[in-house]
């Protein structure tokens, strides 16, 4: 959780004119702690990153905790847990926004005081009858306080206070992303900067923070756009430094439709947790979901760094696919170092088997790593290909196994049992030779008896390579496993 020195914001940066550029750059990721780290947050936490890495800039990490009754701090440890995870570091400490309330009332004060803002006493009778108006005659509900222009009210009665948004002309962003983005003035509304008990907005609070932390460039999600001309009122109010905006698309599902649960809309502890997915493998997926470079899909870490631009990420939502991730998870397993691969399927393993994994199995989990991880796509699939070398006696045998074995041309294990049993290395060369041999004498190809061997020693009719098999379960396992099997009961 927080300590006090967090609350702190780094020192704002002058205001210049023209775009930030090099190091003077500065992003920020703003998640709300009302849950956890989501796929799409993240995309847009990795856009930041890889932008302020890019120029040598500065990448800042805010909590927008000012929802107290839906922020928990269990959501703030798994944001930032979440962070950690996908290795996105930020410069100097975590900024807390609800720390920094009394600021966000300072300006508000300040903005009252120069006139670019005024106390309003509309009550909500006075406020619903307005909506209602605007609902009958299917206008927008847009706020026109009278206030705007009285100054007799009583400060002692509650009052919010609403900023003097412009009415004439109108605003145009030159979003990074978006192009050339026009709205008229007089569709903006006098938003509320502080409510009637004093405490700050969530406009109000953004706009404060991002000057006083310094942000030059703010990239988030398009669904933020609207809110980008209400805040470039109260930036300009100011007399503030305007930001540079990006607003990129959304994801949706792989059904076009709005990115959910059942897509894939969950938190990214999910992906590491229940689905298995390497940390690499999602800042890749989460990069090509929205930004290219040509044709590359795999694209390491400095590659990102030293290739992301705003000017490749697409105008369109991009749509999220499973496979594509699966895919490119698969590729980085293959890559991966085999003893942190054996670190982290050793749980999944142990939950699998039902027991605990001492430092021999751990051992040979990390040796088996090199015959497991090819075929799979995911930690859970290496750990399901592992079970084998730590399942009990007897050996639990699938259906598909058990039919393999009732096929078995009778003798056959027994043959090649007692080849084996007669070898003096337990080498993949000598293994190799002894079942070819056994394969040749009995008139059958190399396929033929490696399934009914794969099944004796695996219980399954899936696994690494047959010989790579008995080499990781050893002599003594291989053999008591395959004269298990030769009493397997043909009617079984």
């Amino acid at each position: 959780m927080a300590t006090e020195n967090q609350t702190k914001v780094a020192e704002a940066t002058p205001k210049t004119t023209g775009e930030a550029t090099g190091a003077d750059v500065v992003t920020r990721f703003a998640p709300s702690p009302t849950g956890f780290l989501h796929i799409g947050g993240a995309r847009t936490a990795l856009f930041n990153w890889l932008f302020a890495r890019h120029h040598g800039g500065k990448f800042l990490l805010r909590i927008e905790d000012t929802d107290r009754a839906r922020s928990t701090d269990a959501a703030i440890d798994a944001i930032i847990d979440g962070m950690q995870w996908l290795d996105l570091d930020w410069d100097g400490e975590t900024v807390f926004q609800f720390a920094r309330a009394p600021r966000h009332a300072e300006v508000a004060a300040e903005l009252l005081a120069k006139g670019e803002a005024y106390r309003c006493y509309l009550t909500q009778d006075e406020l619903a009858a307005m909506r209602a108006e605007a609902q009958e005659k299917r206008l927008p509900f847009r706020v026109r306080s009278p206030w705007r222009d009285r100054d007799d009210g009583d400060p002692s009665v509650p009052h919010v206070i609403r900023l003097r948004a412009p009415q004439d002309g109108a605003a145009t962003i030159a979003d990074k992303v978006q192009g050339d983005v026009t709205v008229q003035n007089a569709e903006l509304d006098d938003f509320v900067l502080l409510r009637s008990d004093g405490t700050p907005t969530y406009m109000l609070s953004v706009v404060v923070d991002d000057n006083d932390m310094g942000v030059t460039h703010v990239i988030r999600g398009d669904d933020h756009l609207n809110n980008a001309f209400r805040q470039l009122a109260l930036i300009r109010s100011m007399n503030w430094r305007e930001p540079v905006y990006a607003h990129v698309p959304l994801i949706h599902g792989a059904d076009g439709a709005k990115l959910s649960k059942r897509h894939g809309a969950l938190g990214v502890d999910a992906y590491r947790d229940e689905m298995g997915y390497l940390p690499e493998a999602v800042n890749n997926y989460l990069l090509r979901l929205g930004w290219g470079h040509g044709d590359n899909e795999i694209i390491s870490r400095a590659q990102a760094t030293e290739w992301f631009d705003l000017a490749h990420v697409g105008r369109s939502p991009s749509r999220f696919d499973f496979k594509k991730l699966e895919n490119l998870n698969g590729h980085y397993l293959r890559e991966a170092d085999d003893g942190r691969l054996a670190e982290l399927v050793a749980s999944r393993v142990e939950k699998l088997v039902g027991r605990a994994l001492g430092s021999l199995d751990r051992d040979l989990l990390t040796r088996a790593m090199e015959s497991l991880k090819p075929r799979a796509k995911t930690l859970d699939e290496i750990a399901d290909g592992a079970i084998f070398l730590f399942q009990p006696d007897p050996l639990p045998v699938d259906e598909k196994a058990a039919e393999v074995l009732r096929a078995s041309p009778e003798g056959l294990l027994a043959a090649v049992t007692e080849r084996l049993r007669g070898l003096n290395d337990w080498t993949i060369e000598e293994l190799d030779a002894a079942v070819r041999a056994e394969a040749e004498a009995a008139e059958l190809g190399l396929g033929k008896l490696a399934q009914p061997l794969r099944a004796a020693l695996t219980g399954r009719t899936i696994s690494p390579g047959i010989f790579d098999v008995l080499l990781l379960l050893g002599r003594d396992v291989s053999l008591a496993r395959l004269d298990a099997a030769q009493h397997y009961p043909a009617g079984a």
